[in-house]
């Protein structure tokens, strides 16, 4: 068994840019918890799965990526889970909340994963940068200097990720290209004169 999640990714700059915000976590509040995995959205969080079938859990995440459009993202100033978590503010946009519904859907019914605490509470689409080890403390000196820090991106999300823990911290393990109906060859039909 490994533990996996699935996740959207944004593009290197951006991931850059979260990246170094993690590092000034690390270095001024002593937080170095989100710098176990790329910065991401969670979809799914973590779960347990055989790795006799991750060609089954793969080959259900090419069908349900292949049948959606890349997804358009906003990230928008920073927010917080107090007294532990702080976090890039993600917009929850109608696509990406219909995203994360048809993905929890799509991965019950097809290899019957369930996350129980994404039925009993609403999604909360966000990008972590301190999280587990930032103390009360740390958290206070630190919230008060981010929730008036300004930050806005905008990007569209080609794939979704599945991520797999070594032991230590995830890394990406594949990906799934969302449908794009720009690079749809056209077909034409020719009436016949």
């Amino acid at each position: 068994m490994s533990r996996f999640f699935l996740a959207l990714l944004p593009p290197e700059e951006i991931q850059d840019y979260a990246n170094q915000i993690k590092e000034d976590f690390a270095e001024r509040y002593a937080s170095r918890g989100a710098q176990n995995s790329p910065p991401h959205i969670t979809l799914q969080p973590p779960f347990e799965w055989a790795n006799a079938n991750l060609p089954l859990l793969e080959e259900c995440l090419r069908d349900f990526a292949g049948g959606r459009e890349s997804v358009p993202v906003t990230l928008s100033g920073y927010g917080a889970f107090a007294p532990r978590v702080i976090y890039i503010n993600v917009v929850k946009t109608p696509e990406l909340l219909a995203l994360h519904a048809d993905l929890m859907i799509h991965l019950e019914s097809n290899v019957g994963i369930v996350d129980k605490v994404s039925k009993t509470r609403p999604f909360a689409p966000h990008m972590t940068v301190a999280f587990k080890d930032l103390t009360r403390q740390n958290f206070q000196a630190a919230w008060s200097e981010f929730e008036k820090r300004q930050l806005q991106f905008e990007f569209t999300v080609e794939n979704l990720t599945l991520l797999l823990h070594d032991g230590k911290r995830w890394n990406v393990k594949s990906e799934f290209a969302f449908f794009n109906p720009q690079f749809q060859i056209q077909h034409f039909h020719r009436g016949v004169q």
